[in-house]
């Protein structure tokens, strides 16, 4: 396979059939386009990476997928392709496939197929931090709107009660500020994604995302939230 003999820089889109919350979510058409459409133009537009690499199990998705620039090198097995595949195992098996079928990738990304609100730019100012080496993985991430620390649940009396009940008189101003995963990308070095290291740890950078860029599609409520917002920033009036 002479076409490939120098990759490096690796994108992997886990996008498998059966979600069963939004159906076909992966390529549902998001503003008239099938959603994965946005996260394989962005790759491309960033012009990082070696390949681009759609790991799926569905013939649908993978021809949707070669039609907006991405490759299938493989079908997905069917061991890691059900209700309870793991993220870490499919970049797994993505990169054992190419190290044995290619060459050995070095700077891996995984990047989910229903972010919409993704720009180019992110990848390439991310990649920026992920080249200094420093860290074994940068991912998107962005601050909660309201401190966790003063957070509460229903118990199981109905009432309420809180995490950290020390936090209820202090002012939010002086709790520490707090970030959640934003679910768009993960870049990771080979030994990390292999060795499933834990992400959220000190060797760990994020990147950060502004609110208004983030928003996780579980339903149809978020999906038309994700419409909205990529109106507000990408559409002309």
């Amino acid at each position: 396979m002479e076409y490939c003999k120098k990759i490096m820089k690796l994108a992997i889109i886990p996008a498998r059939s059966g979600s069963k919350r939004i159906k076909n979510k992966n390529i549902k058409k998001f503003l008239g386009k099938p959603i994965i459409s946005y996260s394989i133009e962005q790759i491309k537009k960033s012009k990082i990476f070696d390949k681009i690499i759609v790991s799926t199990d569905s013939d649908n998705i993978a021809k949707i997928s070669e039609k907006y620039g991405a490759e299938i090198l493989f079908k997905r097995p069917k061991n890691i392709s059900n209700d309870h595949a793991n993220t870490r195992d499919v970049i797994a098996h993505t990169i054992k496939w190419v190290e044995k079928n290619i060459t050995k990738p070095t700077s891996i990304c995984c990047i989910y197929p229903t972010a919409p609100l993704l720009q180019a730019s992110d990848l390439i100012n991310s990649y920026k931090l992920f080249k200094t080496k420093k860290w074994d993985y940068v991912f998107s991430a962005t601050e909660f709107s309201y401190p966790i620390q003063r957070a509460f649940y229903q118990n199981e009396n109905g009432g309420i009660k809180m995490f950290q009940k020390k936090n209820y008189l202090k002012r939010s101003q002086d709790l520490k500020k707090s970030y959640h995963d934003a679910g768009q990308f993960y870049w990771g070095k080979y030994d990390a994604w292999l060795s499933k290291k834990i992400l959220f740890d000190k060797y760990s950078k994020f990147y950060h995302m502004p609110k208004l860029r983030v928003q996780d599609i579980d339903n149809i409520n978020d999906w038309k939230i994700a419409e909205k917002l990529y109106k507000l920033h990408y559409v002309k009036k």
